[in-house]
Order: C-alpha cells, then structure tokens, then sequence
C-alpha cells in the first residue's frame, strides 16, 4: 500500500503533514479533558485525581522533551517524529480499555514520552525547509494546527462523547492517528544532523546551547504564556459544565468556536510577521509587540472569565484566544531564527521544557486549588498572574530576535 503513494519531497507537502501531526497530538493530549465530566462520574474520581490525570502526560512529556530534541537533531527528526506518532497512538487507543486511575495514569505517562518530539521535531524541519522570510507564516499554519486541535477535539470528542460515552471515542481517535504514519513514511527529507556534521557552526555544543540568554528569556516567556494555555486545555470544559451550568453540547459549542479563533488567529499573526519583514520592517519588533499584547490579553481575560457574568465570561474567552493565537507563530519562529538548522531541535526541546512545566502545575494545582476552596476564583487568578512571569522573560531577558553566532563561539572556545 505504501509503494502506492507518491513520494513527497515539498516544503508544502511536509508543513501540511506536520500541521496535521499537531492537529491529532492536541486532539488526543485534550480528550481526557473533553472526557472529564464523565470520567468523574464513571471512575467516581475526585478533581484533584483529575489533576494529576492531566498533570502525569506533562511529566513525561517534559522529561522526554529534550532527550527527543536531542535525538531530532543527532539522527534526524522525520525518524523520530514518527516513532513518537506511533507510540501516542497506541496510548490513546488503550484509554478507551482502562479500569481505574492507575492504568490511566500509565496511559497519560505513556502519551507524554509519544508526543514529546513533536515540537522539537516539526521546528527543526521547518527551519531546514522553509525560508527565512516565510518562516512567519509556516509557524503560523502549525500553530493554526495545534490550537484547532482543541477545537477539533473538544466540539467532536464532546458530541461524540455525548452519544457514545468517552471509551469508543478514544479507541476511534487512537486508530485515527496510526494513518498519519501512511503518508510520512513517503516524506523524503534531507536533514541536517549532528551526527553527519562535525563543524560546529552548523551543530554547536549543548553547553553553547545552554549558556545563550536568549534561550532563557524564550523559556520564561513559553512557562508564562503556557500556563494560561494549559490551563485552559484541561480545565475549560469541566469548568463550564460544573461551575456555569452547560450541557455536555453547549460545552462543545461554546469551546469549539473560541479554539478555531485561535487557530485562525496563529495564521494571521505569522502572515503579519513576514509581512513586517517584507516592507523592511523588524521581525524582532513585530514578534515582541504580539507577545506583549498576548501576555497583558491573557491577564484581563482570565480574572473577567470567573468574575463575570456567564456572557462576559464567554466574550473574556474569546478575547484570550484571540490574542494568544496572533501571539503563538512567535514562540517558536523565536527559537528557529535564535537557534539555525543544527541547534533548533535542542534548543526548543529546552525551551518547550521549561513551557511544559506550567503544563505539569496548571492541572493539579488547579485541581487542588478548587477542592479546597470550592471555586474556581483563585485558580483563573493564579492563571492570570503567570503572564507576568512570561512578560518578564520575553520583553526583559530577551535580547534582540537574530541568529545567534555559532562560529564566533566555536572560535572564541
């Protein structure tokens, strides 16, 4: 069957599959979620059981994390990548069979080493296939992949959940993702890989990797705007069913719509950051603004989404995924322009590290926070307070967004 389909060697081709691989990763990460209200009530789990549920897939993914950047960049990352499809995959079509909690969290565990290379993966192919001035725009249509994924998930997981139950929907979507595997196995890439070459300019040193400042002010910025992101993935759906009263549908209904603004949004904002370069403008100046007004968005949004009244809270949605959508092209065009061809995997594999991290606290933290006050209040605050953290590393640690001088380096050591 394989030999029956073409090879695909354009950059086209590969960014359309890459958006597609994070279109499933965020559909299958976001379907436990999705599931939550019925698993609670099925497995008769508590919300800080739920948590630790959404919170054990960020612990692995975020050990896996740079151990499968640094395979991307040693091996290459079409190989990698496709183990990892593999392995999630198989992770969610086994959740559909699980008996309790232990078994779940040994499935979520399992999911988070599957999905780890695919944000080390996808950037460094992009960086080695795509230009620099179109570099905007391809980070744009991947992330239009990864935030409509949640919208994906949630309007046709909920449905489906609804008239199914939650177990045939994850045995569908595990199945579902095993055929994306079809179509890579045709990808034909030429990659570079530290393995092939030994100059440094084109493969620096981890220690080089480690010690830029750009990469940190880059980590606290993805830890500040991740949190809100996470936070929002895991606990937007049970929140509007428990605590504003929807319907399983008037769930999915009123999620879908505002994950595809974002989708929409991450085309935009990366279509506007080449746009910047194109008239002679600066990609660094255009990258920094949608952050900052991603970071101050996301602060208001998230105290107006549990203070106000329920149509204020939906409008408050709207308006976070609005902004972080323009925002989202930036975090990894940043890492891809900082980093070049051989250092890319590694370095977003650190810096997706330290944003992975919120994604292991927002759940349970969320999860304890509501058990032990019985609202939601202080969590969507602590949400809320987290972009300063983000607005600090990205506006006050970041230097300048430009490539980083690898063969200076390499000479002065």
């Amino acid at each position: 069957m394989l030999k029956t389909l073409p090879e695909l060697t354009s950059p086209k081709q590969v960014v359309f599959l890459l958006t597609v691989a994070l279109l499933i990763n965020y559909i299958d990460r976001g379907n436990l979620a999705t599931a939550g209200p019925l698993i609670l009530n099925e497995l008769k789990l508590s919300p800080t059981q739920l948590g630790t549920l959404l919170s054990a897939f960020y612990v692995a993914y975020a050990v896996a994390m740079v151990p499968a950047g640094w395979l991307a960049d040693r091996y290459g990352a079409k190989v990698v990548l496709g183990f990892g499809v593999a392995i999630w995959s198989l992770a969610t079509f086994l959740t559909g069979f699980v008996s309790g909690f232990a078994s779940l969290v040994v499935l979520r565990l399992l999911l988070g080493v599957g999905e780890a290379p695919i944000m080390p993966g996808t950037s460094k192919l992009i960086r080695a296939g795509v230009s620099s001035g179109r570099i905007g725009f391809a980070n744009g249509v991947l992330g239009f992949g990864y935030q409509i994924g949640p919208a994906v998930g949630t309007f046709a997981g909920g449905l489906l959940m609804a008239r199914l139950g939650w177990r045939p929907v994850f045995v569908m979507f595990g199945v579902l993702s095993l055929l994306w595997l079809l179509p890579w196995a045709r990808v034909q890439l030429n990659e570079a890989t530290s393995r092939n070459r030994g100059n440094s300019a084109e493969a620096p040193r981890f220690g080089d990797i480690v010690r830029q400042r750009a990469l940190w002010g880059a980590s606290l910025g993805s830890f500040g705007m991740n949190y809100s992101f996470f936070f929002i993935l895991a606990w937007l759906p049970t929140y509007l069913v428990k605590a504003r009263g929807f319907s399983m549908d008037e769930m999915a209904q009123t999620a879908a719509p505002a994950y595809a603004l974002c989708a929409v949004a991450a085309i935009i904002g990366g279509l506007w950051i080449d746009r910047c370069v194109r008239v002679g403008g600066s990609s660094s100046g255009a990258q920094k603004w949608l952050m900052v007004l991603g970071y101050l968005s996301s602060l208001i949004a998230m105290i107006g989404m549990v203070l106000l009244p329920r149509h204020g809270s939906i409008a408050c949605l709207y308006v976070y995924e609005l902004f972080s959508g323009l925002a989202s092209p930036c975090m990894y065009a940043t890492a891809q322009i900082f980093a070049g061809p051989g250092a890319t995997a590694r370095w977003v594999g650190i810096q997706n590290l330290c944003g992975i991290l919120s994604g292991i606290l927002a759940p349970a933290l969320t999860g304890v926070l509501v058990d032990s006050s019985g609202s939601y209040i202080s969590a969507f605050v602590v949400a809320g307070v987290a972009n300063i953290i983000g607005f600090v590393g990205w506006v006050l640690v970041m230097p300048r967004i430009e490539p980083v001088e690898w063969t200076s380096l390499a000479e002065a050591a």
